[in-house]
């Protein structure tokens, strides 16, 4: 005779050990679940931009960015978002942009109206992404502006260094 306890055991813990596992999915409708979730790397606080959609600023190691919210409609139930930092009191060249543009994967830069250096990194959560991918997502942006900062410093230095050189007569 065919026992069906063992296997009707058996499914039922399968689908139990799935429902445990299952974690709610990271998205741009949700901005406080975003602030939540970026605070654990810093200061955030959610706010409006001038369009009436969610926006975040905060710091991260010290400097200070803005996510962005895409595709809303009035003001909620966006589709994406985009980290952005600028940075007014540093001086770069557009053939250095240029290099970073060229040799980094993360982190799109450009200069502004201004010519004040601008780093912003889109992230696509119209499906959602787990807590872990948007902890590391977050990570990313941290890395990034630190990588960038010192991109920065590096061409001050150099800069320096060449007129230094110059002074010298070399």
């Amino acid at each position: 005779m065919y026992n069906r306890l063992p296997l009707g055991l058996a499914l039922a813990t399968l689908l139990a050990a799935g429902s445990v596992q299952a974690e709610p999915l990271v998205t741009a409708a949700d901005p406080e679940q975003i602030a939540q979730l970026v605070r654990g790397f810093g200061s955030a606080v959610v706010d409006q931009d001038e369009y009436g959609d969610p926006l975040i600023t905060g710091r991260i190691e010290g400097t200070k960015y803005g996510i962005f919210f895409y595709n809303c409609t009035d003001g909620a139930d966006c589709k994406d978002i985009q980290f952005a930092a600028a940075w007014s009191d540093k001086a770069i060249s557009r053939a250095r942009i240029n290099e970073w543009n060229r040799d980094m994967r993360f982190g799109k830069a450009y200069l502004d109206d201004e010519g004040d250096p601008n780093l912003e990194m889109a992230v696509n959560l119209r499906y959602g992404v787990s807590t872990d991918n948007f902890d590391d997502t977050i990570d990313w942006w941290r890395v990034v502006t630190a990588d960038f900062e010192t991109f920065m410093q590096q061409q001050e230095s150099t800069t320096t260094a060449r007129r230094s050189d110059a002074r010298r007569g070399n």
